[in-house]
């Protein structure tokens, strides 16, 4: 039986985050297939790298885990330097080489675990290309390596670092078509060999829209956000339009509920409604309560939730900046998106006001998922991945 390597920058089952998520969904159903091993660092929270996590093994649904600790924290005045170092756009590998470190998580013990470590593994999938454990880690082991980007445009995928790193895999996984057309368009990797392939979606329990509302005291209409409350995510745009909404429609009922950790500061509104991290249950239930997801991020890969908002025939608003999310919608017909603030409330006014063509929407979104976001042939897909090399 071959044995895998999977790398990300944190794991477990506390942790929020898109790209960990993800890894974790991979890799406990690789376990059907193949000896799993995660290799990943102690830290819970990205905002300091922290080590939160004491023991340095320990197994999750059946994957091994393998924890090294962090040597030096986020650096504090991280911010400041990425701003500087961005706005000058002199990129160099030197310069980025500390950029990485201060970024963090700076885990030289698991980067000296994969070297040391290689002949051990028949193959290392890294997810997620902005962080250390990839720069790093991956070309220590570029002959056996499989590299999940999670790419999307932003100003780090131009970093000098990576002109050289994406020729280095020996295949590619990417989560959509528009990731692949920007990898390979910027770094011309066309003849290393790749699959399109997300991720699949399940609900793994019941969802209960009426007993979350009563739980959390919820009346009438209400649009939901999943996902780390933060600047990064674009909330506080989001902030802004729903209550200029709210001003334009005083007679509206609606609602903004919010699902997630707090980042970022989210104004006092009595229709703004902040739920913190909840269990999942309680996830899925508020998702197909809600008129709409709505998630305003500029920058995603593929955004998990979106995927879960469609598989409940929960209809998505989505920013269309972002090429992928502006993707989700127009192969589905099951979504809107918008570049600025009245576009986005033309897609509130219509949704209320099209009961007819918002079924058709409700429909729409959950055959896209049916059609697109199957465990079985995704996991198919990574099998011949890890078979070819």
């Amino acid at each position: 039986m071959k044995r895998i390597a999977l790398v990300n920058q944190r794991y477990g089952l506390e942790v929020n985050g898109g790209s960990e998520y993800y890894t974790r969904l991979i890799a406990e159903r690789l376990t059907d297939s193949y000896e799993v091993d995660v290799i990943t660092t102690k830290a819970l929270e990205y905002t300091t790298w922290e080590d939160y996590y004491e023991k340095d093994e320990e197994m999750i649904n059946g994957v091994r885990v393998l924890r090294f600790p962090v040597a030096k924290k986020r650096a504090k005045h991280f911010g400041r330097y990425n701003k500087k170092y961005l706005r000058a756009k002199k990129y160099n590998t030197e310069t980025e080489k500390v950029w990485f470190e201060k970024q963090g998580p700076y885990c030289p013990a698991a980067v000296d675990y994969i070297r040391e470590n290689k002949d051990r593994y028949d193959v290392f999938i890294f997810v997620t290309y902005l962080y250390y454990l990839t720069v790093t880690g991956l070309p220590e082991v570029a002959d056996k390596a499989v590299l999940i980007p999670t790419a999307h445009e932003e100003p780090y995928i131009h970093f000098k670092t990576f002109e050289k790193l994406f020729t280095l895999p020996r295949a590619y996984i990417f989560l959509t078509d528009e990731e692949k057309a920007l990898v390979q368009g910027l770094f011309r990797c066309e003849d290393i060999p790749c699959r399109v392939m997300g991720t699949g979606v399940e609900i793994p329990c019941k969802p209960d829209a009426a007993a979350f509302r009563k739980k959390f005291g919820i009346d009438g209409d209400y649009v939901i956000y999943v996902g780390r409350i933060d600047e990064g995510k674009n909330c506080p745009a989001m902030f802004r339009y729903f209550l200029e909404y709210k001003k334009r429609r005083p007679e509206s009922g609606l609602k903004l509920v919010l699902m997630g950790k707090q980042v970022c500061d989210i104004p006092k509104d009595k229709d703004i409604i902040s739920l913190g991290f909840v269990s999942e249950e309680d996830k899925f239930s508020g998702i197909s309560g809600a008129k709409c997801l709505w998630l305003p991020s500029n920058f995603e890969s593929l955004s998990i939730s979106v995927l879960e908002a469609m598989t409940l025939s929960v209809p998505v608003i989505v920013n269309g900046v972002c090429e992928v999310l502006k993707g989700h919608c127009i192969k589905s017909n099951g979504g809107l998106y918008y570049t600025r603030y009245f576009e986005f409330e033309g897609i509130l006014d219509y949704i209320f006001s099209h009961e007819r063509e918002y079924g058709i929407m409700c429909s729409n979104a959950k055959e896209y998922i049916e059609k697109n976001y199957r465990w079985d042939v995704i996991m198919n897909g990574f099998k011949e991945v890890i078979d070819s090399i």
